[in-house]
């Protein structure tokens, strides 16, 4: 009996001086690159009267090509666009060479997620799962019952760093969204507002059905701790609850839609707290995987075990977890 072989293998903001009137309409003004009609890139920004920082992330094809090559099941594939979207906007700020892990571990029908981001721009991700728990689950589970309970960490490596730098948050039956939450509160103790979106859209005038996400993530780098909705509340805590309210009226299908671009969603969100975006940090689905990998990967391998992996023809096959190519030796 023979076995198959998987490989896992295991910044400063320069900002645009120019101005210009939104795309869409004649009201305000959005101060930054013109993005109109980008796709696949997390734009990173910020608000002059309210004072929050934050990221919008658009996703295609980089999403469309991750998520295909495994032919996931529609509630693994939204669960794994939902941790890409969230990894890709949390390392936009990282200097060439940096990294971002994301990872879940739990014990429910998704069992783990990946998504690995490097600066600047690279993108790749994969899923295990068990498709008869999913299916048993019927229509429609919540992304919390398919997750389940365990552990989400995000490990970060900064160019020319050693030292890596773990959160940990626990999982219990919530949402990617709601536990990314509870890292930014336990690990930047910032407030945070962030919205995941994925959806299967057919394209007009495409070839079929193709994937897409999006998210959207605002942080006040001053407001206090506690969201507190009290008239009382000191100013940098109104200008958050204004900000975290207006980015609340953002819906799943602006996040995702191909015709409006990420600006302009900026804009119809925050143009009466004069918005200001910067340069847009383009994303590409690549992977890691080499020949050369994985032949380090097999070095570690006894001649013993590496017969018991030979093919009926001879040849060990490595399927690389993520791209999902084969490599034959």
């Amino acid at each position: 009996m023979h076995k198959k072989v998987y490989w896992r293998g295991a910044s400063a903001l320069t900002e645009k001086k120019s101005t210009m009137a939104d795309p869409g309409t004649t009201r305000g003004k959005s101060r930054g690159a013109v993005v109109d009609g980008a796709d696949d890139l997390v734009l990173p920004f910020s608000t002059d009267r309210s004072g929050i920082r934050g990221r919008i992330v658009r996703l295609g094809a980089v999403v469309d090509m991750v998520l295909t090559r495994h032919d996931y099941p529609d509630a693994v594939s939204e669960a794994l666009g939902q941790a890409l979207a969230l990894t890709a906007m949390l390392g936009q700020p990282l200097k060439p060479g940096g990294r971002l892990g994301f990872q879940t571990r739990t014990d429910g029908p998704i069992r783990f997620l990946l998504a690995d981001y490097e600066a600047p721009g690279r993108l790749r991700g994969y899923a295990s799962f068990d498709a008869s728990k999913i299916e048993a689950m019927g229509l429609r589970p919540s992304q919390g019952e398919l997750i389940g309970s365990g552990h989400m960490a995000m490990t970060l490596e900064r160019a020319g760093e050693d030292d890596r730098y773990q959160g940990i948050v626990a999982l219990d039956g919530q949402s990617l969204g709601a536990a990314a939450l509870t890292y930014f509160r336990q690990s930047e103790q910032l407030p945070s507002y962030v919205r995941l979106a994925v959806a299967r859209q057919r394209v007009q005038g495409g070839d079929g059905w193709h994937w897409r996400a999006g998210g959207l993530l605002i942080q006040h780098p001053t407001a206090g701790i506690e969201d507190d909705d009290s008239p009382t509340a000191p100013p940098d805590q109104e200008d958050w609850q204004r900000a975290r309210i207006l980015a609340a009226t953002v819906e799943d299908h602006e996040l995702i839609d191909p015709t409006l671009s990420a600006e302009r969603l900026l804009f119809r969100l925050f143009n009466e707290e004069d918005v200001r975006v910067y340069q847009g940090q383009p994303l590409d689905a690549r992977c890691r995987c080499s020949l050369e990998r994985v032949q380090m990967f097999l070095s570690r391998f006894t001649p013993e075990d590496l017969e018991g992996l030979r093919e009926a023809d001879g040849r060990t096959a490595v399927t690389c977890e993520f791209c999902n190519k084969k490599y034959y030796f």
